[in-house]
């Protein structure tokens, strides 16, 4: 089978494709056939890593994959051949609350290996059914944005018909976050650096769409937009250099639910706007498998679909990373790796 590896070369090309053998499943395992992956900012991050020699150079990234069950351990009744299937995140927190011990199940991290390859093995009790109503290259971009917008504004935040939530963006968690908000009945206020990118915005559900290219002290504007109080929700993906921004723009009881590092790490909010505004800081790293059931099961409820920016072959990965770094996708970059 191929495979990619993170390439620590030192070149642009971030994923080396190579050919290894097909794994074999234990007796809780499983094999999948992967149909289709989707990329994350993550990815990048953890590319970066292994160029510095943080990671093991043979380390196959990646971390969100829908397939099909192609082999079964001989321990293994709760599946069967041919089912259509997603992998969790974490392949060890399947439910309850988080764990540090579960860090390092993460898939395509320092310490376990991903799914950018045409077969893995994982743990049966880490699959997740795909519901009929999405197909393979929808259902790959689930497991790490849909269920980090999930777990953060729905399970943690408390998501409801009330809220006014700030979503900064239009890649795979901000879309997912602005579908389910509108599916609550919430008020979405998206930012976004094109007005071409908030009519897009506009048309899944954003009740209002702030430029901060054009505004980019956009924290007054939310206040404006609000009557001065505020939103009780901000998703925060920009991390270091917009954290004060959020809290700033959070109204009195508020919630920013913490995800991304885009803009950096090391965020040094004002903590004292933060306590005399009696809000929360809840920090999020993706979700369990159970999140990931729930979600799946929502989007089915719901009739809803991921927003698909583009579709690359197996063999584009490099290509397709190099549209994510150039921010101009509008939600999940996916990579088809079996030709249909």
């Amino acid at each position: 089978m191929y495979a990619y590896q993170f390439n620590t070369a030192g070149t642009d090309t971030k994923f080396t494709l190579v050919e290894k053998s097909i794994p074999e499943p234990g007796p809780t395992e499983v094999r999948v056939r992967i149909e289709a992956v989707s990329l994350n900012y993550r990815d990048l991050i953890m590319a970066d890593l292994a160029s510095a020699g943080s990671l093991p150079r043979d380390r196959i990234p990646g971390s969100d994959a829908a397939g099909i069950i192609d082999a079964l351990g001989a321990n293994v009744d709760s599946y069967q051949l041919g089912e259509r299937v997603m992998v969790s995140y974490f392949l060890d927190w399947l439910d309850g609350p988080f764990r540090s011990q579960y860090m390092p199940s993460s898939l395509g991290g320092d310490a376990t290996d991903g799914v950018f390859a045409e077969y893995i093995v994982v743990p049966a009790a880490a699959l997740v059914s795909i519901p009929d109503s999405l197909s393979f290259i929808e259902a790959a971009t689930l497991p790490c944005a849909a269920v980090t917008a999930w777990h953060g504004l729905v399970v943690r935040a408390g998501l409801n018909n009330k809220d006014t939530i700030v979503i900064p963006g239009t890649g795979g968690v901000a879309l997912f976050a602005l579908q389910i908000a509108k599916a609550f009945g919430a008020q979405s206020i998206v930012l976004s650096s094109t007005e071409d990118k908030l009519k897009q915005a506009y048309t899944l559900g954003a009740a209002i769409g702030i430029n901060y290219k054009k505004t980019p002290e956009w924290e007054h504007e939310v206040l404006a937009k609000t009557d001065g109080q505020g939103a009780s929700l901000v998703l925060e993906l920009g991390g270091a250099d917009t954290i004060q921004q959020s809290l700033d723009s959070l109204a009195a009881g508020g919630r920013i639910v913490q995800v991304g590092v885009l803009t950096g790490f090391s965020a040094r909010p004002n903590m004292d706007r933060l306590q005399s505004l009696n809000a929360d800081i809840l920090g999020i790293v993706v979700g369990s498998k159970q999140h990931l059931v729930q979600v799946a099961e929502f989007y089915k409820e719901h009739k809803l679909h991921p927003v698909i920016d583009q579709v690359f072959s197996f063999k584009e990965l490099n290509q397709a990373f190099a549209h994510m770094r150039d921010k101009g996708h509008v939600g999940k970059i996916v990579v088809q790796v079996r030709e249909h």
